[in-house]
C-alpha cells in the first residue's frame, strides 16, 4: 500500500492544512509561500498518477485516495479564496466547481456499483479544466500583480465553464443508466 504514488498522494493531503495556515500568516511572503505549497501539491497530483502507471504501482487505495486528495485540496483553496476576495465571481465559481466535484464523485460511485465506471472515466476536457483551475488558483493565491490576478480571473472563468461542460458530458454519458434505474 505504501508505494511512491500513494506516499505522494498522502503528502498532498498533509499539505492542505499547511497551505491554509500559511495563507493566513501576517507576513509579506505568505501569499507566495501558500501559492508555492499549492503548486507543489498540484505537481504531486501529476506525479502520483504518472508514477502509478509507469512503475505499475496502481492500488485500490491509491485509486480511492487520489481523487479525494484532489477534491479536498481544490475545495479548501476555493473556499479560502472566496472568503479572501469576497466577491460574487469567485464565490459562484467556487460553488459551481465544488458542486460539480460532489455530483461527479457520486455519479462515478453509482456507476461503479452498476459496473459501468468506464463510461464516466476522466476525459481530456476534465484534464484541461483541472489545468486551468490549478493555474487560476495559484495566481489568485499569489497575487503577484494586477495582470496576474486578471489572468487568474480569466482562467477561473474558463475552468468554471469547462466544469459545467464536463459535468454535462459526464451526465450525458451516464444518461442511459440514470434513466433506466
Amino acid at each position: 500500500m505504501w508505494n511512491i504514488p500513494n506516499t505522494l498522494t498522502t503528502f498532498r493531503l498533509l499539505l492542505i492544512p499547511v497551505f491554509a495556515v500559511v495563507f493566513y500568516l501576517p507576513y509579506s511572503w505568505a501569499f507566495f509561500a501558500a501559492a508555492f505549497i499549492f503548486w507543489l501539491a498540484s505537481v504531486t497530483d501529476i506525479l502520483d498518477g504518472y508514477l502509478a502507471r509507469k512503475l505499475e504501482q496502481s492500488t485500490p487505495f491509491g485509486a480511492f485516495l487520489d481523487p479525494v486528495a484532489d477534491k479536498v485540496m481544490v475545495s479548501v483553496a476555493l473556499v479560502i479564496l472566496a472568503t479572501h476576495y469576497d466577491n460574487y465571481f469567485i464565490t459562484i465559481s467556487a460553488v459551481v466547481i465544488i458542486s460539480r466535484e460532489i455530483v461527479i464523485s457520486a455519479l462515478r460511485e453509482w456507476m461503479a456499483e452498476q459496473g459501468k465506471r468506464g463510461s464516466v472515466a476522466v476525459s481530456w476536457l476534465g484534464k484541461f479544466k483541472t489545468a486551468a483551475q490549478m493555474l487560476a488558483i495559484i495566481g489568485l493565491i499569489w497575487q503577484l500583480s494586477d495582470w496576474m490576478t486578471m489572468l487568474s480571473y480569466a482562467l477561473l472563468a474558463i475552468a468554471t465553464l469547462l466544469t459545467l461542460v464536463s459535468m454535462i458530458q459526464y451526465l450525458y454519458a451516464a444518461k442511459g443508466e440514470l434513466t433506466n434505474s
